[in-house]
């Protein structure tokens, strides 16, 4: 029996999703496997939709596993989280057919960028966003949109040590908009480059303060070299929204998301 899992998490304090032999136990799914397997009374391993970074948070992950163990759907959810630590939540359960994989199977995957501008920081969001205090200048960001859109090569995006095969990506949808002094920053792709996110998120700030024109976008992506690429922005305002699946497997969407108004 196949299982998906939507799950959220607080990235701050892991190296990632993705388990490892040295720290291993500063993983996410380090105790999301060790937690499920707790409630399924067997060794489980997760796959993921998408592989976070260090310090990168997530607010619906999706992720599956095959288990040999029925439970009502409330006894694992409620159970798995009684294992969890405080910043890694289980939100909804999904029964998936047994071709459901939760990388794989994905059409694309959604990221969010926020950026809190004002001239002083925020005690209470230092780990879950950007302090940016210059004024940015989001018409300048939008007016490089079209640049993106459709299948290109990103190399200019590409951080040293990525593992793609290759740096043609689709970016399907990128916007951006202002909640008071909060900037969100959405992308979706069929699938992102080592650091993609963050280093477009750089290049599109360097537009905002006006240290460029929008049309030095178009220049540097056709350029395919990284070293010209505006400056990677930190892993702490980055986050993995959901991913989406084609419609037979039932996987819901929800991405009404946003912190409170400042």
């Amino acid at each position: 029996m196949r299982i998906a899992l939507s799950i959220e998490y607080n990235g701050t304090r892991y190296y990632g999703w993705q388990k490892q032999k040295i720290n291993k136990s500063k993983t996410i799914q380090y105790h999301v496997d060790k937690a499920i397997s707790m409630i399924a009374n067997e060794p489980i391993v997760t796959t993921c939709a998408g592989r976070t970074d260090t310090g990168v948070h997530a607010f619906s992950q999706i992720i599956h596993f095959d288990t040999t163990k029925k439970r009502k759907d409330y006894k694992w959810i409620h159970g798995i989280n009684s294992f969890l630590p405080s910043d890694i939540l289980v939100k909804n359960i999904f029964h998936v057919d047994e071709d459901f994989h939760a990388r794989y199977s994905a059409l694309d995957r959604t990221y969010r960028y926020i950026i809190l501008n004002q001239k002083h920081p925020s005690t209470y969001l230092l780990d879950n966003v950007l302090h940016f205090d210059k004024k940015i200048y989001i018409s300048k960001i939008r007016s490089t949109f079209k640049y993106f859109k459709g299948k290109k090569d990103y190399s200019c995006f590409r951080s040293s040590g990525c593992s793609a095969k290759s740096a043609i990506k689709h970016i399907k949808s990128i916007k951006i908009s202002r909640n008071n002094n909060l900037i969100y920053i959405d992308i979706t792709s069929n699938s992102f480059l080592y650091h993609m996110v963050r280093n477009i998120v750089g290049s599109l700030l360097d537009i905002g303060i006006l240290k460029y024109n929008p049309e030095s976008i178009d220049t540097l992506i056709n350029s395919l070299d990284r070293k010209l690429c505006g400056k990677m922005v930190p892993a702490i305002g980055l986050y993995l929204m959901t991913a989406s699946y084609p419609k037979k497997y039932n996987i819901s969407n929800n991405n009404n998301f946003s912190f409170f108004k400042i």
